[in-house]
């Protein structure tokens, strides 16, 4: 199986390289578009902000090329907000894969702290990278962004508010969350995306 994860000016790319060798995949970390529209999955990670990674993916053409996929495409965390329609996160108009907001998070209470950071619970999961088993089981999470809960949205955690933790459209896949970082859940996510015909 060919796997490529999409190299561009985002932090986290080699720790997900990592977590499909664990896997056994020797994943190809690429910006060549060739490569990308080639392979038979897409990984598009994320650590960063959005303004200036969106200002980088037009500078390459990637902008284009992401959203004209047609292979399975997984995004993570800054990966999935950046498949938004627009980023609160330096006013960026995004991808537009889904049609959704990211907005920062305001804490209500003392105890609320920004970015939330930390392993929460996902729930109401739904789309082919969860089972039934992953219901109600704990993955990481740093961020300080969000997507509102909508039509899109494949899984669900609740900190200050219930976001999306997950989201689906098509062949597009995406998880706020870092599933390379989230141990055995997060690598039965990894799977579970790999085995999507």
């Amino acid at each position: 199986m060919d796997v490529v994860i999409i190299k561009y000016n985002a932090g986290n790319i080699f720790s997900v390289d990592h977590a499909f060798k664990r896997l056994g995949v020797e994943a190809t970390v690429t910006g060549d578009k060739e490569l990308i529209q080639k392979a038979d999955k897409v990984i598009f990670p994320g650590v960063g902000e959005a303004s200036s990674t969106m200002h980088y993916l037009k500078q390459t053409g990637l902008d284009t090329l992401i959203p004209a996929l047609k292979q399975p495409v997984l995004g993570i965390c800054l990966g999935m907000q950046l498949m938004c329609s627009h980023s609160e996160e330096g006013d960026a108009d995004c991808l537009n894969i889904f049609d959704a907001q990211v907005k920062r998070f305001l804490p209500q209470r003392h105890e609320d702290k920004v970015p939330h950071m930390g392993w929460n619970t996902i729930t109401d999961v739904k789309s082919a990278i969860f089972d039934d088993t992953l219901e109600n089981e704990f993955v990481y999470f740093v961020h300080s962004y969000y997507v509102a809960m909508g039509e899109h949205t494949a899984a669900t955690t609740d900190y200050t508010l219930p976001f999306s933790a997950a989201m689906h459209k098509d062949n597009f896949y995406a998880t706020q969350f870092h599933p390379e970082k989230s141990g055995s859940v997060g690598e039965k996510i990894l799977r579970n995306f790999l085995d999507i015909k």
